[in-house]
């Protein structure tokens, strides 16, 4: 099997694929990852629309909690692409904080920026996906899912939850054609996660770009036999 970059990028090329939280640090490498292997590409985000070079679209001020909403926006996506075959469900978020000097609240926003954003779109993007089969969905876990740290209930609760919509969906799917994956990283190393932490050895997170190149084969042919994996990527911590 030719396993050269030209290859890989052959293996995209027919991909037309929606990224949530398109326009984050990791929205937009993988973005840019799947453009440059040949897929049609639009991203998707809270933060208002502007136009990247390379896409086939970018829609913003969509807020994924809300089901009509996410509908229109995938209506829209796939007018842009010509039908969905490949789902990444980024758009999430993080707050620190111990369950004593915290809020229930957070519990909730927490909830709802990474699981239910996850399902919402998954559910919206299915009639797509099943029309387009073979299909894909990869999701963005973390691997805090496997253990929460102090100060981590509440995210490491809610990607849990991505970890098990995982799972569960892709037993639902197997025998029509869509897989579903996930991928559990640690520490991405961002601009954001430099600020809040300036003193760790950054050498040892997760380059956005390394994350992406795993989305990528998920979303592959190489990865046909792949579903229900949540795949941890950890670096060096």
């Amino acid at each position: 099997m030719d396993s050269t970059p030209a290859a890989a990028a052959a293996s995209l090329s027919s991909r037309r694929v929606l990224v949530t939280g398109g326009l984050g640090a990791l929205g937009r490498a993988v973005g840019n990852l799947l453009a440059e292997r040949g897929a049609r590409v639009v991203l998707l985000d809270r933060a208002p629309t502007h136009s990247l070079p390379g896409m086939a679209g970018v829609l913003g001020d969509v807020d994924l909690g809300d089901q009509a909403a996410t509908a229109a926006a995938l209506e829209q996506a796939c007018s842009l692409l010509g039908g969905l075959d490949s789902l990444v469900n980024v758009a999430g978020g993080f707050r620190w904080e111990t369950l004593e000097g915290g809020s229930v609240e957070s519990w909730d926003a927490l909830y709802g920026m990474n699981l239910r954003s996850a399902v919402v779109a998954s559910r919206a993007a299915l009639p797509y996906l099943l029309a387009a089969a073979p299909a894909a969905i990869v999701n963005v876990g973390a691997l805090a899912a496997n253990k929460a740290a102090l100060g981590m209930g509440a995210y490491a609760a809610s990607k849990a939850g991505v970890a098990r919509l995982t799972e569960a969906l892709a037993e639902e799917l197997k025998d029509r054609g869509v897989r579903v994956n996930a991928v559990l990283p640690s520490i991405l190393d961002t601009p954001a996660n430099r600020a809040d932490m300036p003193d760790a050895d950054f050498a040892r997170w997760v380059h956005p770009q390394t994350l992406a190149t795993v989305i990528a084969f998920l979303l592959s042919d190489d990865a046909q036999a792949v579903t229900g994996a949540c795949i941890p990527v950890a670096g060096r911590v």
